[in-house]
This record gives C-alpha cells, sequence and structure tokens, in this order.
C-alpha cells in the first residue's frame, strides 16, 4: 500500500540477492486519474515509495529479510479440535508460541501431536478452532498460501536430481528470478554445510547429509514457520545426537520459529526451548525442558519425562511450598507444584533415579534402606534396582569407581528436598 492506495506489480524486481533496495516498475490498472495500484506478492511486509516518475518505484526489504535471517513469526492456537470417525484427536487445544521460539509438541503415539503440526501446515483441516501467523488467522489458507517450510520422517527428496537442484525445487515452483534460485539455494546449503556437495546425487549421501539437503529445502523458502516431524527417527543413534545440536543451530541462526513433533524425549530436553506434553489430544503441560523434567504437574508428565520412582502416601504437613508426607517406606518432605493440596490428601511422590545418593549408614527422613536387587553397569553410570519393604525403586550412580554388589547386602541412600515432587494421587 501506498498512501492507502492499493498497487498491482507487472514487472519483477531485479538486483543482487543481498542488495537492501530493488527496483519495481508499476502502473494503474484503472484511470491513471484515480492513481489506484495493486502490490500482488504479500509474503512479506514491503516499503514503495515513489521517485523520478509516477510508474516507478523503488522497494526496500526490511532488514530481516537481507540475506538468510527469517522474519521472526508468533503461532498462535486457539481451541483446536479434531475428529477422525468420532474419535476426538484434538480437543481445544490452546497454545502460543513465541516468534523465533523452538518448540517440541512431545507425547506417545496417538496423542494428537501429528495431527497438531498437520493443521498448522494446512494439511489437516481442524473441525473447530483457529490458527493465527502473527495477527493474520490462516486457519482455512491453502498449504501452499501459509509459506511454512516442512521437513518429513522421510525426508522426501528428489532421487533424481542432484542436492542443489533439490534445494532449489520449491523456489523455481514459485516462479522465483533463476539468478536469484542459484544464490538462495546455496546459501541455504552453506546454511547447513553441505555447500561441498551441492552437485551429488542424493542416493550419493549418507543417511545424515540427506537431512541436512532436507532441512535447506525448508529453509531456502525463506518461511515464516519451521515445521518438523520427526525428522532424526530414521537415523542412528551417534547422527542423531550431531544433529540434534545441529538443528538448533541453524534454527537460531536464520531466526526461525519452529515446531518440532517427537516421541523422544531426549531430542526435546537437548533442543527445545518450551516443550509441551501432549496426550489424548489435550496439552497437559508446557514449560521449559529443566521445568519439565523437574517440576512435573502430573504423574503422566512424569513418567513420560525420563525414568522417575513413584512412592504413594499422605501429605502430614504444609510450609513454605513444601510438603511432609507420610510413606510406607518412611516420611519424606518434597515440593509441592499445586497450592491447592492440603494436609490429609493422598498424593503421590516422583523421585528421579539419579536423586538418589547412596550413603552408608543413612537414616531418618527423606532416606531409605533396603537391600540390592539387581546391577547394571553402562560405564558412565551404574544402574541399581533396590527393594524397600513393598517397593521396588530405581537408583542410578553417576562414574561409579566401584559396584555395590548383589545379593543381600543392604544399602542406604537419601534424596534431597528440592529432588522430591509431590503429585496428586491419580486413580
Amino acid at each position: 500500500m501506498l498512501n492507502g492506495l492499493p498497487f498491482r506489480m507487472l514487472a519483477n524486481y531485479t538486483g543482487d540477492l543481498r542488495s537492501q533496495r530493488r527496483r519495481l516498475f508499476l502502473k494503474p490498472f484503472h484511470s491513471r486519474s484515480a492513481a489506484r495500484f495493486q502490490l500482488k506478492r504479500r509474503q512479506h511486509p514491503y516499503e514503495l515509495r515513489l521517485v523520478e516518475k509516477p510508474s516507478t518505484f523503488v522497494w526496500n526489504f526490511p532488514p530481516a529479510q537481507v540475506g538468510f535471517t527469517a522474519r521472526m513469526t508468533p503461532v498462535i492456537i486457539k481451541q483446536l479440535s479434531k475428529q477422525f470417525d468420532g474419535t476426538p484427536v484434538l480437543n481445544r487445544v490452546d497454545l502460543q508460541i513465541e516468534a523465533g521460539e523452538i518448540f517440541f509438541l512431545l507425547g506417545p503415539s496417538g496423542c494428537g501431536k501429528t495431527t497438531l503440526l498437520r493443521s498448522i501446515a494446512g494439511f489437516c483441516a481442524p473441525d473447530a478452532g483457529e490458527i493465527y501467523f502473527g495477527n493474520e488467522e490462516v486457519t482455512r489458507i491453502p498449504p501452499h498460501q501459509r509459506n511454512t517450510g516442512m521437513m518429513f520422517q522421510s525426508y522426501a527428496l528428489w532421487p533424481h536430481m542432484t542436492v542443489l537442484e533439490n534445494v532449489a525445487f520449491g523456489l523455481k515452483e514459485r516462479k522465483i528470478a533463476k539468478a536469484e534460485i542459484g544464490n538462495r539455494a546455496r546459501e541455504a546449503l552453506a546454511a547447513v554445510r553441505m555447500e561441498a556437495l551441492s552437485e551429488r546425487k542424493i542416493n550419493e549421501l549418507s543417511g545424515g547429509q540427506q537431512q541436512r539437503v532436507a532441512l535447506a529445502r525448508a529453509l531456502v523458502i525463506r518461511p515464516r514457520c519451521l515445521l518438523l516431524d520427526e525428522p532424526l527417527s530414521n537415523l542412528d543413534a551417534k547422527l542423531r545426537l550431531e544433529m540434534r545440536s545441529e538443528i538448533r543451530r541453524v534454527c537460531k541462526e536464520s531466526g526461525l520459529t519452529a515446531i518440532y513433533v517427537t516421541h523422544d524425549q531426549k531430542e526435546a530436553l537437548s533442543i527445545a526451548d518450551r516443550v509441551a506434553v501432549m496426550d489424548r489430544g489435550c496439552i497437559r503441560q508446557t514449560g521449559t525442558p529443566l521445568e519439565i523434567y523437574r517440576r512435573p504437574q502430573s504423574k503422566f508428565v512424569a513418567d513420560f519425562i525420563g525414568e522417575t520412582n513413584f512412592v504413594d502416601g499422605i501429605i502430614t504437613a504444609l510450609a513454605d511450598g513444601k510438603a511432609r508426607v507420610s510413606t510406607g517406606i518412611g516420611d519424606f518432605y518434597g515440593m509441592i507444584g499445586d497450592s491447592r493440596m492440603k494436609s490429609g490428601d493422598p498424593v503421590t511422590l516422583s523421585i528421579r533415579p539419579e536423586s538418589w545418593k547412596l550413603q552408608p549408614g543413612a537414616a531418618g527422613e527423606n532416606s531409605i534402606r533396603g537391600h540390592l536387587e539387581e546391577t547394571v553397569y553402562l560405564g558412565e553410570m551404574a544402574q541399581y534396582q533396590v527393594v524397600c519393604g513393598s517397593h521396588s525403586l530405581k537408583f542410578f550412580e553417576i562414574n561409579p569407581r566401584s559396584l555395590a554388589t548383589e545379593g543381600a547386602r543392604e544399602i542406604h541412600a537419601t534424596v534431597a528436598v528440592e529432588d522430591v515432587t509431590v503429585l496428586p494421587r491419580e486413580s
């Protein structure tokens, strides 16, 4: 818009990719006296100003569009619902993903995380609710008009094309000028450190290299939002570790808002800025990886995110955000996350295996005594299965210098108050 008037673009811009300025030639499509124009491209905010004569304007890219930096876009989900054959898959989901955030949708198979991602991409039409990219509602806009980059589990690369041709494919479909296609494709490959292999065919690449090509192809269109559907599931363990940090690096350097679906807790904890844990179409908890792991709000979240020990008990006292809980293996002090808890409530304690500290002769509150049932040595840590009364507890000992002996040997251990989470008892 120029002075409130719409414009129509009748010629492509020219100039080098990194130039701050493009020259456009426009002319009115109604009468010249009415001076009515329409600018058809709406992917990015443009600034138009009159120069020299009424039919020539200068288009200035905003600084965020120069080079390979993306325009950060928040994504807002309001009351999104979806059913398949009468079975609810998404149940009034509310979510706000901040601009430039790497946000994970985490949960078991069938929880609705992929359906939510496909709804954001436009591949799945919700039955109710709204999806916004910034201030723009995109709920009913088709996928190709949302300007999202999608990275699939299978990568979906063209085997007959070179690496460069695969990355450039989306730009060709958008009718981008040929010179710009080459520049942008090479920039995307440089961002994922694959520029040296640009002329190779896809079948000449390793799994990790193919994954980088798929990421470059999603980045090259400069999407408003990058969507990733379990992109590391086809890689071996070593490559997954390498690509976790690579995906985070690329997203942060490019300034992208990224939404990532996975059922792998380690991926979520190591890459995400924030995580939403889903179950049966609902979001059970949203928070940073540290908050989700150390302060789960339900037994489901505590059990899904890593390993833990559950011990049932009754609250006997409350003070300063802490509770004293009487259990079958002794009294424990722990942190409460629900201010509605009161003395006498049935609760469940969640204690992570790595929180236990083996200490000879430990006794009193927040301590247990049991006998060692099983030992598993894993190099960097040892896993102990300890029987305490009617409970079987798992302990992790980090960097063990020697191993406890299996059998009747008595084990003493303590746990800090900050490492005990008091959860509402679930039926």
